[in-house]
């Protein structure tokens, strides 16, 4: 869940390429798609300290290891939000438009060009890899207020 430590950890980079890799990416890929509405999900959020994403959106579908984005200055604002907070959704500026670079399961280059939602989805699960949530981005009152809602007391 969102104030789970492990969320705010820097994940590890991906040195072998294995079996075991192999079966973390399967199950990513499984728990995002068990739910409606997961567009993307990262190593981290299912205790996993690794850099490993999935994502799955309008058709385009796949993972990432070790990702590095190149973001575009176009930015917009839209509603986002994060399984680590179910059921909350908050407007956050981001880059309209990602070039993601990395790995896939087997070690080949894979490279992502993202538009719009899969863009946004690029870069949330990218920040859980640095231990970043995505109210970091917010000022400080909004991010108290969001905070309010996502972990009620």
């Amino acid at each position: 869940m969102f104030d789970d430590p492990v969320l705010r950890s820097v994940a590890a980079p991906v040195h072998d390429f294995d079996r075991e890799l192999r079966q973390l990416v399967k199950s990513l890929t499984a728990t995002m798609r068990a739910g409606a509405g997961r567009a993307g999900l990262a190593a981290p959020q299912i205790g996993e300290p690794v850099r490993v994403v999935v994502y799955s959106y309008d058709g385009k579908s796949g993972h990432l290891v070790n990702p590095r984005l190149e973001l575009s200055e176009r930015r917009v604002t839209a509603d986002e939000a994060c399984l680590s907070a179910p059921g909350v959704w908050w407007p956050l500026e981001r880059s309209y438009m990602v070039t993601a670079r990395g790995r896939d399961m087997f070690g080949k280059p894979v490279t992502v060009r993202a538009l719009g939602v899969l863009a946004r989805v690029l870069q949330h699960e990218t920040d859980h890899l640095d231990g970043v949530l995505f109210s970091d981005h917010l000022e400080a009152a909004e991010r108290e207020r969001f905070l309010a809602e996502a972990l009620p007391t």
